[in-house]
């Protein structure tokens, strides 16, 4: 009996995506996230005694901004080359060998595959072969699982590719295949690498995806780590998931239906983390908080955003087990129906219903192709998740609705006033 991990996506030193600039952002935390979930994966395959890891591709992030990123890593390797563990790697998009400029002698026990063709290494005493290669270039669109080479007979064989099977969402269509390619290719595990989701696509053979090992932003949620693979007389008799992760992140929907009061705000918030809390009693959070339903806070909440956002934090702080940084709070409530005559600010609020209405096609095509023409100066120089997106027509009918909305708010009684 012996065991392998099976892992991939380290995206070692990711870089922040303009989160350091929010002075409440955990940012040491965030920053070496992906380096305590490599110690975290290095102490697991010491603790499990496993024979090899396989690292299937993106190791890297990109070019290393300095040395420090590949002596980190070469020193995790080290570690499991000092416990006797082999490391089987290859490059993906991210880290193609076109791509990475640095370069630092590795750790014997650091096996990298070939990017010019498939490739077979084999262990005789434990009886298996793994097969791989890794890219080249960042943009590899041909089928590479078609050119591994045949199974070694009487062997574990396993295939170690960087992929997107069969059009996988989301993600660039990089070595594209199909389950029937790597079926038919007659190995007994799939070790994939480039969707950041962990997901079983087959088990006979098994075909997985681990995820990648820490999440980097709020589009990759939920626990991340690798996969523990367990072999008994030649077969594969155990896969399972280990978290690694230190930083989890977590999307929050709010139904705020009915809510009409700060206490019923802060309450309906709270009583929707419960569950988030208690999963991830020993993880940091990162936690976007989505708030909807139709609503009197409605206007309130488009028109002090900061305040309700600072409501949210300031319950969360007294609750003694949260570990929750709030990454954003969006605000997609409805209002409840708008009163037909309003004894004060009447002539503001007619006046404010003209203008909307006046507004016709032409002038929102022409707003959202000057507003187009300003993200795309500004994402030149910075890249927030916090700004607001306008891709379309609907977009802006959409942020012209949230500042009616909250004008409104502000001319009646319970809002902020004029």
């Amino acid at each position: 009996m012996f065991k392998f991990i099976h892992c991939a996506d380290l995206h070692l030193d990711s870089a922040l995506r303009g989160l350091s600039s929010r002075p409440d952002a955990p940012v040491e935390e965030i920053r070496n996230a992906t380096r305590r979930a490599l110690e975290n994966l290095v102490n697991l395959s010491i603790q499990e005694e496993v024979k090899f890891v396989i690292i299937a591709g993106d190791v890297y992030d990109g070019n290393w901004k300095d040395q420090n990123t590949g002596i980190f890593f070469n020193s995790c390797m080290s570690k499991l080359n000092n416990a006797g563990i082999i490391v089987f790697l290859i490059s993906g998009n991210h880290d193609a060998a076109s791509k990475i400029s640095h370069t630092l002698v590795p750790p014997p026990n650091v096996k990298k595959f070939s990017v010019e063709k498939a490739e077979t290494n084999r262990l005789d005493d434990l009886e298996v072969a793994i097969h791989g290669q890794g890219f080249k270039h960042q943009a590899v669109h041909e089928n590479l699982a078609l050119s591994y080479p045949d199974p070694v007979p009487n062997y574990l064989n396993i295939g170690v590719l960087h992929t997107s099977v069969q059009g996988q969402s989301g993600h660039d269509p990089y070595a594209p295949c199909t389950i029937d390619d790597l079926v038919n290719k007659g190995y007994d595990y799939w070790a994939l690498g480039h969707i950041h989701q962990r997901q079983v696509l087959n088990t006979s053979p098994y075909i997985i995806y681990p995820g990648n090992i820490q999440g980097r932003h709020i589009r990759e949620t939920g626990n991340k780590g690798c996969t523990l693979v367990t072999v008994n007389d030649g077969m594969i008799t155990s896969v399972e998931h280990k978290d690694l992760d230190v930083l989890r992140w977590e999307l929050c929907t709010v139904d705020l239906t009915g809510a009409a009061t700060d206490d019923e705000y802060v309450s309906a918030v709270i009583s929707s983390l419960d569950s988030s809390i208690e999963k991830n009693k020993n993880s940091l959070m990162a936690v976007r908080v989505v708030l909807h339903g139709q609503t009197e806070l409605h206007g309130r909440l488009l028109a002090n955003a900061d305040h309700y956002r600072a409501e949210l934090v300031n319950a969360i702080n007294m609750i003694p087990s949260a570990r929750i940084w709030i990454e954003k709070v969006k605000f997609e409530t409805s209002p409840l129906t708008v009163p037909l005559s309003l004894p004060n600010h009447t002539d503001s609020l007619s006046a404010l219903e003209n203008t909307l209405q006046s507004v016709d096609e032409d002038f929102l095509g022409n707003f959202l192709a000057h507003a187009k023409s300003i993200q795309a100066k500004i994402s030149a120089y910075t890249r927030t998740e916090e700004a607001t997106s306008l891709e379309s027509v609907d977009d802006v009918k959409a942020l012209l609705g949230k500042t009616k909305d909250m004008l409104h708010s502000m001319m009646v009684k319970g809002g902020t006033g004029l």
